[in-house]
């Protein structure tokens, strides 16, 4: 993972820190966040301490995230640093879908619930949230698992070529 993604993965749980309690990242998570951090050599004095914590621990984590989102100038929170924050991370997934680093059902949930559903559903993520949605649908005959991957592993090119072709028209 490098900077720019771990960056918005912050930001990211930082948005949802306001959320209902119940929707709320986890203390675990948050620790994960400041190890991810740390492993991109990202750099913020709390960061270790947070990165560190042991799990009886935990409990110091949001105090500590919250430190963090300081040290690293990440507040306040604008709602443009969000959404680029979800597209860096549904970009960053959907390359780990392609390279193999990520199992394809699990990158679409991801890419549906984290990003194009808290984006509003944009017409280049699309693909991914119909197929991720059609894995939550009750259905009678289990789906073809390989051919759901292998449909995931395809959108999730698409969402890189969409990428490439913006950023090489910029």
């Amino acid at each position: 993972m490098d900077a720019v993604v771990a960056i918005s993965q912050i930001r990211m749980a930082a948005a949802n820190l306001a959320m209902e309690p119940w929707q709320r990242p986890s203390d675990a998570y948050l620790v994960q966040l400041g190890l991810d951090a740390l492993m991109a050599d990202i750099e913020a004095p709390s960061l270790p301490l947070l990165a560190g914590l042991a799990r009886g621990e935990y409990p110091q984590a949001r105090e500590l995230f919250d430190l963090v989102l300081e040290e690293l100038d990440l507040l306040p929170l604008t709602s443009e640093d969000l959404a680029k924050a979800r597209w860096t991370a549904a970009q960053w997934w959907a390359g780990q879908i392609v390279a193999c680093r990520l199992d394809p059902v699990h990158g679409a949930k991801l890419i549906y619930e984290e990003a194009a559903a808290e984006l509003d559903y944009p017409d280049a993520l699309q693909p991914i949230a119909d197929l991720a949605r059609g894995l939550d649908l009750p259905n009678d005959q289990p789906p073809d698992q390989q051919h759901i991957r292998d449909r995931v592993t395809s959108a999730a090119r698409d969402i890189l070529a969409t990428e490439r072709t913006q950023n090489h028209c910029l």
